[in-house]
């Protein structure tokens, strides 16, 4: 290994790798340890308050809190690091010998690239294959210590089952997992076959079936029709759940982030039919996990563009560029997600959006940048 990079990478390339990462790795502790400290002083009437044990809070609550904030954390702490310790390089006149000796100013930039590879890799597979697992730990943890404070239950929710069956329930309580003003109708085409009503539906979480209490059953073939009224309770299976009808938040609780890609998928799938409303944010989930990974590179480039040239006051006036792109970063980023969920705009569109944003921004800014 040592053989194959002292072959392809000059003393200048590992030499800027290392500051690169490790500027990075020591950053993000920082960030991380502040986050738990933050994090722990919230919730210790929590911890303490519904007796958790120590193994549960270090195992299922913060073996999914940390991974989810270093992943989140990761791009904005990696930009910081390169206009950190570039800016450092060219305020002792480093980057002006390299710049001079021949080398391109495109030359310059393969360190960053390959270190941004790495941490795009690193995030790529957390995204994918890690963060789901993690977070599934946390939730599980978080919803059987009542963190969430908030009434988590949809109002008059419309699902379409298969091509010929609706469902409607005017609302549903999920400690008792039990919904009211049921109803379900099917369809031959157009034309209305059966009604049911019922005052309330509950679900059997041992037999994962419906119980239906007291239905009203009317049929309808073609003239005919017929009515039972207040009928016996049935037990019957139906294509839903009690998640169906509670409300999540993705954006602070990362619900569909629990889900594995095949779930998600999947997810998407049902939903396509069913219609409950939450296929955008699944959809968006899906390509956040391949798209975000990519700022690695887009945020580092652009560091690299704003912190290279030697200016008077050292450091200072590039980090408070890149703390202030930082903070615009997330704005776009948010209003991304709004733009899906609320706006109409295509899911693939809209997780491109930061991305696209900034990468113009960084490719103008690497012509301008001083060579």
């Amino acid at each position: 290994m040592r053989t194959f990079l002292h072959k392809y990478l000059t003393v200048i390339d590992r030499f800027i790798i290392k500051k690169y990462l490790g500027t990075f790795v020591f950053t993000l502790m920082i960030f991380l340890v502040i986050s738990v400290i933050f994090d722990i002083s919230e919730h210790l009437d929590n911890f303490l308050g519904k007796n958790a044990s120590l193994n549960e809070i270090v195992f299922k609550y913060y073996a999914g809190f940390i991974p989810f904030y270093l992943n989140l954390l990761s791009p904005l702490i990696n930009f910081l690091a390169v206009i950190f310790f570039t800016a450092k390089m060219a305020n002792q006149t480093e980057i002006v010998p390299i710049l001079t000796s021949r080398a391109s100013f495109n030359r310059f930039l393969r360190p960053y690239f390959i270190a941004s590879t790495l941490i795009f890799l690193v995030s790529f597979f957390a995204n994918v294959y890690l963060i789901p697992f993690t977070n599934r730990l946390k939730i599980e943890f978080e919803n059987a210590n009542f963190f969430a404070n908030d009434d988590p239950a949809k109002k008059e929710v419309h699902i379409q089952l298969d091509k010929n069956t609706f469902v409607y329930l005017d609302s549903y309580d999920p400690q008792l997992k039990v919904g009211y003003s049921f109803q379900l109708e099917k369809f031959d085409g157009d034309e209305l076959k059966m009604k049911l009503t019922s005052p309330t539906i509950s679900f059997d979480s041992v037999k994962t079936k419906w119980k239906i209490n007291s239905p009203t059953i009317r049929k309808v073939d073609g003239l005919k029709e017929s009515i039972t009224y207040n009928g016996p309770a049935i037990d019957t299976v139906l294509d839903m759940r009690p998640v169906d009808f509670e409300v999540h938040d993705n954006v602070t609780n990362n619900i569909y982030g629990a889900y594995s890609l095949s779930a998600l998928n999947a997810g998407i799938k049902r939903e396509q039919t069913r219609g409950t409303g939450a296929l955008t944010d699944m959809v968006f989930e899906k390509y956040r996990r391949f798209v975000e990974p990519l700022s690695s590179y887009v945020l580092a480039f652009i560091g690299v563009a704003i912190s290279s040239r030697k200016v008077r006051g050292g450091v200072g006036l590039p980090l408070g560029i890149g703390i202030f792109i930082c903070f615009t970063f997330i704005v776009v980023n948010r209003f991304a997600f709004v733009f899906a969920v609320k706006g109409g705009f295509s899911p693939m569109i809209a997780v491109f959006i930061p991305n696209t944003i900034f990468g113009i921004l960084g490719y103008y800014l690497i012509k301008k940048a001083p060579k």
